[in-house]
C-alpha cells in the first residue's frame, strides 16, 4: 500500500503574507497522482467508490483507515492515463482537495491549511483562481477549499469511529490479492485487510443489530461488494501491459497475508 501523502511534496501552510497573489490555475490533469496505488476514502464515499474501485482497510490494530485500490504495483496507478486524465466516474476526495491539505500540530485539536507549492497548477501570478484578493481577504475559490477541507475532516472523524467499531469487534483480518496473466506474470498486493465474512456471520445477534442500527452494517456490506473490482483492476493492469488478457486468473482476496 502507498503512503497516504505521496503526492504532497512541499506542503506549507497557506498565509496572506506569502500567497497574497498565489492562484490556482483550473484543469483536470492528475498526473500527481500517477505513482499512487492507493488513497484513502471516507464512508460517505461508499456506495459511490464501490462501483468501480475495491475498497480495503489499511492500518494496524491503533488506527486504520479504508482506501481505495488505485493499482498493484507501489508506483502505479491504472486509473490515471498517459495524459494524466482520470478514467473512471468518481474521483476519491482525497485526490480532489489536491493541492490543499490540512495540518495539525496538537492531535487534531486546531488545523492549518497548507498547499503544495510545487503543484504546476500553483502559481505566483494570479493565473486562474486567487486565493486572496487585492485587499487580502480570502475569495470564494478559497472560502470554498476551506469548506471542503473542513467536511472532509469531519467525515474523517466519522469515519474513524466506524473503522474503531471494526476492531473492537475484531472483524478485520489480513488479505492478499494475486493476479495472473496469461503470459505466466503474476502480481500481488498485500498490505491491506478486509472484513472477515466468517467472523461477521459469527456476531451475536445483539452486535449485529448495533451495526444495523448504526448504519456500520451497510458500510461493511458495501464494501464486501466491492472486491468485485479487482477484477476490473485486472483487466487495467492487463491493458496497460499492452495484452488482451480476459481471462485470467485469480483476481480477489484470496486467503491471508
Amino acid at each position: 500500500m502507498a503512503t497516504q501523502l505521496l503526492f504532497y511534496s512541499s506542503a506549507v501552510p497557506l498565509s496572506v503574507q506569502r500567497h497574497r497573489n498565489w492562484a490556482v490555475e483550473p484543469g483536470s490533469d492528475f498526473s500527481f497522482a500517477g505513482k499512487t496505488n492507493s488513497v484513502p476514502v471516507m464512508v460517505i464515499e461508499f456506495m459511490k467508490a464501490a462501483a468501480e474501485y475495491s475498497i480495503v482497510f489499511a492500518g494496524d490494530s491503533e488506527k486504520t483507515m479504508p482506501a481505495a485500490i488505485l493499482g498493484v504495483q507501489n508506483d502505479s496507478n491504472l486509473y490515471v492515463d498517459t495524459d494524466g486524465k482520470w478514467s473512471s466516474k468518481y474521483i476519491p476526495a482525497f485526490v480532489r482537495r489536491y493541492p490543499f491539505v490540512f495540518s495539525s500540530g496538537d492531535d487534531g485539536k486546531t488545523f492549518t491549511l497548507c498547499i503544495d507549492e510545487d503543484y504546476p497548477r500553483v502559481n505566483k501570478d494570479a493565473r486562474g483562481n486567487r486565493l486572496f484578493d487585492d485587499k487580502g481577504e480570502r475569495t470564494k475559490y478559497l472560502e470554498g477549499v476551506l469548506n471542503f477541507l473542513k467536511e472532509y475532516q469531519s467525515e474523517y472523524n466519522r469515519t474513524q469511529l466506524f473503522c474503531k467499531k471494526l476492531r473492537e469487534l475484531d472483524l478485520l483480518e489480513p488479505m492478499q490479492a494475486q493476479i495472473k496473466l496469461k503470459t505466466g506474470k503474476q502480481v500481488s498486493l498485500t498490505g491491506f485487510k478486509c472484513v472477515s465474512r466468517e467472523k461477521l456471520n459469527a456476531l451475536a445477534p445483539d452486535k449485529l443489530a448495533d451495526l444495523a442500527k448504526s448504519g456500520a452494517l451497510e458500510l461493511i456490506y458495501v464494501h464486501l461488494y466491492s472486491m468485485k473490482n479487482f477484477t476490473e483492476m485486472m483487466e487495467r493492469l492487463s491493458k496497460t501491459l499492452g495484452k488482451e488478457d480476459k481471462g485470467l486468473g485469480a483476481a480477489e482476496p484470496a486467503g491471508h497475508a
